[in-house]
């Protein structure tokens, strides 16, 4: 495999294996490349275990990390996936927050990791760059009364 000139690294407290696994199962063009286990015991950690993970997610480089215990993930940072449809959106809306992952707002969730997503509808980015500034405000309107966004609700906001 070759190392990529930049890749995203996600630090996890454990479990960094089983998140990359879930990841790459869930997404389209996500595979794990490579893991590098442990070769010896380690603070937080044994011989063997998985300590960083290579794999790409919807075709972009990301390293994943066994690490400290207390390197918890923040709203500060969050993954933005497009969706086509209502299907795609809940499809993957549900398996984020599926088994102790959480609803936010505005398109916003957490998975069971710790990892913050935004599961954001094409159709809600193309309405909030509309050049007419009534649909904008009507989108954005019916948008901030959701939590997983709505594709019949944004349409019915741009159409008035």
């Amino acid at each position: 495999m070759t190392t990529p000139a930049m890749a995203t690294c996600l630090w996890f407290a454990s479990g960094a294996e089983d998140a990359v696994n879930f990841y790459c199962g869930l997404f389209a063009d996500s595979a794990v490349l490579r893991v590098d286990r442990a070769p010896a015991d380690y603070p937080g950690g044994k011989a063997g275990d998985a300590l960083t993970i290579g794999f790409t997610l919807l075709g972009q480089p990301f390293m994943a990390m066994n690490g400290r215990p207390d390197g918890d993930f923040t709203d500060a940072v969050s993954f933005q996936v497009f969706t086509e449809d209502q299907a795609e959106t809940d499809r993957l809306w549900d398996a984020l927050v599926a088994d102790g992952g959480s609803p936010m707002a505005c398109s916003w969730c957490k998975d069971r990791f710790g990892i913050r997503w935004q599961i954001v509808p094409r159709v809600l980015m193309d309405a909030l760059g509309h050049p007419d500034g009534d649909v904008r405000t009507r989108v954005f309107t019916a948008m901030m009364g959701m939590v997983k966004i709505d594709h019949a609700g944004i349409e019915a906001a741009i159409a008035g």
